[in-house]
């Protein structure tokens, strides 16, 4: 299924499918912030930390399927599967931009 998503979120879903960190970092505000699974990661740096461990401990893939706006931030539903425990699980990536980068990314069920 295809749905439209802003150029921040197309670039993000693509980068991280591809592994492309280097790319990713450029989705991101250089004092952005993530909160994923409780932790807080700030900063560029952090976020691609990130990025690196989960990529390095779990395979999976993500599949955008709904696109909403919820005061400031673009809500994207994506079913993601993996080699993870509780896969597959659909996902809500809360985004809100500054210009035309990510300034905050929030990820839960």
């Amino acid at each position: 299924m295809t749905i439209d998503l802003p150029i921040p979120i197309t670039r993000y879903f693509a980068f991280d499918a591809a592994r492309d960190l280097d790319a990713l970092a450029t989705c991101f505000t250089d004092d952005a912030t993530v909160k994923d699974e409780g932790q807080v990661y700030e900063g560029c740096e952090a976020i691609i930390a990130w990025k690196r461990g989960a990529g390095s401990k779990y395979k999976y893939t993500v599949e955008p399927f709904a696109v909403a706006t919820e005061g400031n931030r673009t809500i994207v539903t994506g079913h993601l599967v993996g080699n993870f425990p509780g896969s597959p699980v659909d996902l809500r990536y809360g985004f809100r931009f500054d210009g035309d980068r990510i300034a905050d990314l929030e990820i839960g069920a």
